[in-house]
């Protein structure tokens, strides 16, 4: 009876202390949290999802990742120096403000830069990638990973655009991103720089006539309900990039900060994947919602259209780096 007595507080003891190891364990775990602008259905999502799974799995739950979708810690511009100031730990953004940040970025926005996806991956993934994301690290931001958004389209409520003359007076909205708007007005049209949360209501309301966008942003927002066409003029390659908060990357070991680049290349991998597959369906889908899709664009005269963004950015921020995109893109 005696022993029976002893094993019973041992086991309840031993109970116990796991207990207590587990609430311990519970609380060591370190919560990130990644927001974004987009959809919890969207490309970013998939991407957001991918970081969750691979760093809580590295590092063995020690960290927990809260995604935070539509928007809901604020607009890009607002995310972004969230990283710098410590109240955000990672984001998925496009490049549209980040220039702002990092200037030597706004060459990836520069329109008709690359052919084709092949290219402007090649050139993310190769050296010049690299550096770009390791300049970000003088801008108290920390560059994880190149990740993707495709080919920017223009839609709009009013008419059909297959040539520059088309887009005449369209009030569009922009990233607030000095090369994009420029390419605007030198088509004709009136760049409405604006935050991407503001954009459904504003095109709801008539405040802008149409916006230009990848695919994947197009079918994640449900661009059909407020637009009636689709021009799929491809005038700009949109990278994404996964940021990460010095705050707290120079805080953690240099295994941990690695489980946070891994988690950002898995994000990436997996970001670039499903906007191949919505670049695929994506038309089709929107076409089945009531949009108009303009195939027959004849690029030629929008790409002579926008040259003199290249003088304006070349005039700012000089031609090297340019020259070396361009290079790289050629070879790839």
């Amino acid at each position: 009876m005696k022993m029976q007595f002893v094993r019973h507080a041992l086991t309840v003891a031993i109970g116990g202390i796991s207990a207590a190891a587990m609430a311990v364990n519970a609380q060591a775990a370190q919560e990130v949290s990644l927001g974004h602008t987009l959809s919890s259905t969207s490309h970013y999502a998939v991407g957001a999802q991918a970081f969750k799974e691979t760093l809580e799995a590295l590092s063995d739950g020690a960290f927990v990742v809260n995604e935070y979708a539509s928007g809901a810690l604020g607009g890009e511009r607002e995310m972004i120096e969230g990283l710098q100031i410590g109240t955000v730990d990672v984001v998925i953004t496009s490049t549209g403000p980040l220039g702002n940040f990092v200037p030597e970025t706004y060459v990836l926005d520069l329109p008709f830069l690359f052919e084709n996806y092949d290219q402007a991956r090649c050139v993310l993934d190769s050296e010049i990638g690299d550096e770009l994301l390791e300049k970000m690290s003088n801008h108290d931001l920390a560059g994880l990973a190149w990740s993707e958004n495709g080919f920017r389209h223009l839609t709009n409520s009013r008419r059909e655009v297959t040539s520059p003359a088309d887009a005449e007076g369209l009030r569009v909205r922009t990233m607030e991103n000095e090369v994009h708007q420029e390419a605007f007005r030198q088509l004709g049209a009136r760049p409405t720089p604006m935050a991407f949360p503001e954009l459904f209501t504003a095109l709801q309301q008539g405040t802008v006539d149409g916006q230009e966008n990848p695919i994947t942003v197009i079918v994640a927002t449900n661009f059909w309900e407020v637009q009636d066409h689709l021009s799929l003029t491809g005038h700009v390659y949109s990278p994404a990039a996964v940021l990460g908060s010095p705050l707290l990357l120079d805080g953690l070991s240099d295994e941990e900060r690695e489980w946070f680049r891994e988690a950002a290349r898995a994000s990436a991998e997996a970001t670039r994947a499903e906007v191949s597959r919505l670049e695929e369906e994506g038309v089709a889908l929107l076409r089945e919602n009531g949009m108009t899709v303009n195939t027959e664009i004849d690029i030629g005269p929008f790409q002579q259209a926008v040259e003199p963004a290249y003088e304006i950015f070349t005039n700012q921020h000089g031609s090297e780096m340019l020259e070396r995109v361009q290079e790289k893109a050629s070879s790839c």
